[in-house]
């Protein structure tokens, strides 16, 4: 094969001309010189694509505090070719714009990045300071999917048009600092985006935002998925407690946000699972489906059936969530189970972990769970006292760290199946003992799927908060700094009745597979061993490149990370570090959209200082912060790519 060292930029595109290789990221400040991406077939030698393996950064310290405070990458990838062959690609960070940013709305005007609006699509103002009213934008994007369309219909687009949607999880502060944390409508916008067909870089041309209000708004949208169908799956974590929605300060905010009327919203309305579809034009449409459990749905996995759907739910007192849908590709009916945990559960990566069982909930369609979201009240599914009424017709549960007295009304058993899940799924036997169970992601090959728990405290603890016996979970301390389950999956399953469960994708043992440690504070002020995941979050796994994605929303490491584990290797590798005080959020792999591959990636937060945690580094890295995101405002919403090109790891 050529030096193609000595060739010119155009020259060694031209020899690698139809290769799959790593696109270029277009910002002149990352052309610092020419690497090439000879990742498949090429004239010269037929080498093509067989491994890839990442290489880890350090972590930053306040010797460099400017990469502390911004996305820094100093990571890189290596792909093997079948010759034997290596090339190595140096990895960076490219975004398609900062919350708060003005960008096109694709029809000669501009639009206000992450800014919201209310049901009937009017900006929500911030008139926390007098004469700085401003529309409220997010410093929070989350859930990203990227797709493509087998045809579409944007003007101007030079290169191919795909999409991604992005959704917005919350703002945390107004303009006078005041906490504003799930009081405002969560938009959710489809972003157009011109795709080189020589570099395989992505630049935004249009946003458009989603109109949500025929399903009532978005509450608290966090993770997500792209569907085996090409569509977004959203959601709604923290489910409002509908019995006790009175005394809900929160609530109450955010129904005078999105209605300006604070007792409008209807709290059965949310915890539901969203679906956004793409149209060719850039726009976007989208649907809740009430059938899928109304719980803190923090990220939903379909498996390649194109029905069973393994769902996280972040909460304390949160369960392991199975949706069997009735249809491939359509979510709108199905059965609903929650796991039980059976002995041996453990967080040990050494032990064999414990079986899964699995407890029918119930069946519906979506349709008739919201037609009773919309006509019953808390009170007409069932009674739930805070403290113990001594009458034998109540059982005490746990929801959320705290010990509930419930009482199901009769002939209510579907109602609360759907409505008021994880009480319900309590009180059917389910193991509501996890905590914080957050991303879940599919490991085809190997037909394993993987949970992310951010800590393992409170409910999973013996005399923990929320801590219950029968949910088979009793670890002897807590762990903070959190771990990742994997679930081992196979079909032939049956429910406790003893009725089959229609789906090849269940999971049926559970066993540790990566751990952070809890540390005294270090010289910088982390609580987790900073070499090691530390509080889970977001999980997305590459069949192509054998690699689980991390994204870390830590309380304990004073930077987060977006890390690499492959599972053929155990090599774990930290790709990049996330501002500090920020979160690792938006992750989707892309193994191959026209030819190219991509890692989505976004932040939230930065500068959110912990006392304790970034007391060592706050004064320091406060006014860089700031400097670099809008005055702690703002947030990125990019992927990662090779510094000069962007991954392409097969042929287009």
């Amino acid at each position: 094969m050529p030096d193609l060292s000595t060739l010119s930029r155009r020259k060694a595109l031209q020899l690698l001309a139809g290769a799959p290789m790593l696109p270029l990221a277009a910002s002149s400040s990352l052309l610092t010189g020419f690497v090439t991406a000879a990742t498949a077939a090429t004239p010269a030698t037929g080498a093509r694509f067989a491994s890839a393996v990442f290489t880890g950064m350090a972590a930053p310290t306040l010797s460099d505090a400017a990469a502390m405070a911004t996305t820094s990458v100093g990571s890189s990838l290596a792909v093997t070719l079948s010759d034997g062959s290596t090339q190595i690609f140096k990895l960076a960070y490219q975004p398609f714009f900062i919350t708060g940013d003005m960008v096109s709305d694709g029809k000669g005007g501009t639009i206000l990045a992450g800014g919201y609006v209310d049901i009937d699509g009017k900006p929500i103002i911030d008139r926390s300071v007098p004469g700085k009213e401003r529309q409220i934008f997010s410093d929070s994007p989350d859930g990203t999917s990227l797709l493509a369309l087998p045809e579409t219909t944007v003007p101007g687009i030079k290169g191919k048009a795909v999409f991604a949607v992005v959704q917005f999880e919350y703002t945390s502060t107004n303009q006078a600092g005041a906490d504003t944390y799930g009081t405002l409508p969560s938009p959710i916008a489809v972003l157009t985006l011109d795709q080189d067909q020589t570099t395989g870089k992505l630049t935004l041309v249009r946003y458009h935002n989603v109109d949500t209000s025929k399903v009532h708004g978005l509450w608290i949208t966090c993770g997500a998925s792209l569907s085996p169908w090409n569509t977004h799956l959203s959601s709604e974590e923290y489910e409002p407690d509908a019995a006790f929605i009175e005394s809900n300060k929160t609530f109450k905010a955010y129904s005078a946000n999105l209605y300006g009327d604070e007792a409008k919203a209807n709290p059965y309305h949310y915890g539901h699972l969203p679906e956004v579809t793409v149209n060719p034009d850039g726009t976007g449409s989208i649907k809740k489906h009430f059938c899928m459990g109304r719980i803190s749905h923090e990220l939903v996995q379909v498996m390649p059936d194109n029905r069973t759907a393994l769902m996280g739910d972040d909460a304390t007192n949160s369960g392991l969530f199975l949706f069997v849908a009735d249809r491939e590709t359509d979510l709108s009916s199905g059965t609903l189970y929650v796991a039980k945990v059976g002995e041996g559960f453990s967080i040990d990566p050494a032990d064999a972990g414990a079986t899964l069982s699995w407890v029918k909930l119930g069946h519906a369609t979506s349709a008739e769970i919201e037609a009773l979201a919309s006509s019953l009240k808390p009170a007409d599914i069932m009674t739930v006292l805070k403290e113990d009424p001594n009458d034998a017709s109540f059982t005490r549960i746990f929801s959320n760290g705290a010990a509930n007295w419930v009482k199901l009304k009769p002939g209510m058993e579907k109602a609360a199946a759907f409505l008021e899940t994880h009480r319900y799924a309590y009180l059917m036997g389910g193991s509501m003992g996890f905590t914080k169970m957050e991303g879940t992601t599919v490991n085809i090959k190997d037909k394993v799927a993987y949970s992310a728990l951010q800590n393992m405290v409170d409910s999973m603890v013996k005399g923990g908060k929320g801590w219950n016996a029968a949910s088979g979970i009793a670890l002897e301390k807590p762990l903070v700094a959190g771990g990742i389950m994997a679930h081992s999956l196979a079909g032939r399953q049956k429910d406790q009745t003893g009725a089959a469960i229609d789906s090849e994708w269940v999971p049926v043992r559970t066993r540790a597979l990566l751990v952070g440690e809890d540390i005294p504070a270090d010289a910088l002020g982390n609580l987790a061993n900073p070499d090691m995941i530390g509080n889970p979050d977001n999980l997305k796994f590459s069949e192509k490149l054998r690699t689980l994605f991390i994204g870390e929303d830590s309380g304990s490491h004073v930077n987060n990370f977006l890390w690499a584990y492959n599972v053929d290797t155990k090599a774990l590798s930290r790709l990049m570090s996330i501002p500090a005080g920020g979160e690792s959020t938006g992750l989707h792999a892309v193994d191959e959209l026209n030819g190219w591959t991509y890692i989505m990636s976004n932040f939230q937060h930065a500068g959110d200082w912990g006392k304790t945690l970034h007391g060592k580094v706050q004064a320091t890295l406060d006014p860089l912060v700031r400097a670099n995101y809008k005055d702690r405002f703002g947030a990125a919403v990019g992927y990662l790519t090779a510094e000069n090109t962007s991954l392409q790891l097969s042929k287009a």
